[in-house]
């Protein structure tokens, strides 16, 4: 089983590298990360999840007790330890973390799946919006938007319009498979 895993791994050309999805809160980073793993056979991690694992904390009540300076900290310690210890991995990061972490090359092969932002702001219900500190204020969050695309987009290796999960997991898959 592991050496017909490991020859698909190879085959897929994911060697030891890592795929790193990108992109706004609620873009669907987490959704295509989960699918795409399953079908690739391989695992998957998400940022914020693993961060609130370390911490025994949720984001939001790192935020609110911490501030957002405490928790980008422990973005960082988590980006290390991803790009230390982990390989052949789907990885969904957290909205700020390649704003915060400009090497996140070091961890894997980023891909930007973009989504407009009234896109996401439609696809998020209202507990999903109340989860996530930075949409409080959604003026704010459309200002934030657009500063973090100029950012994602430059650190990029593949730039993926996400209008449909399977569409995006074809063409994610069609990039690794090249």
């Amino acid at each position: 089983m592991i050496i017909k895993l490991l020859k698909q791994m190879k085959e897929l050309k994911l060697n030891s590298s890592n795929i790193i999805l990108t992109g706004f809160m609620g873009s669907g980073k987490s959704t295509i990360g989960r699918s795409l793993a399953k079908e690739l056979k391989t695992y998957f991690i998400d940022t914020d999840s693993l961060i609130e694992s370390f911490e025994n904390k949720t984001i939001k009540e790192i935020f609110e007790r911490e501030g957002e300076e405490a928790f980008r900290q422990k973005e960082r310690y988590c980006f290390k330890w991803l790009r230390d210890n982990v390989k052949n991995t789907i990885i969904s990061v957290g909205g700020g973390f390649p704003v915060f972490i400009p090497e996140i090359k070091e961890a894997g092969i980023v891909i930007y799946l973009k989504v407009d932002f009234e896109e996401i702001l439609k696809r998020m219900s209202e507990k999903e919006l109340q989860k996530r500190p930075l949409f409080s204020d959604i003026n704010k969050a459309r200002e934030l938007f657009f500063k973090r695309d100029k950012i994602y987009s430059s650190l990029a290796d593949y730039i993926i319009e996400n209008e449909n999960k399977e569409k995006t997991i074809k063409q994610i898959k069609e990039l690794i498979c090249k």
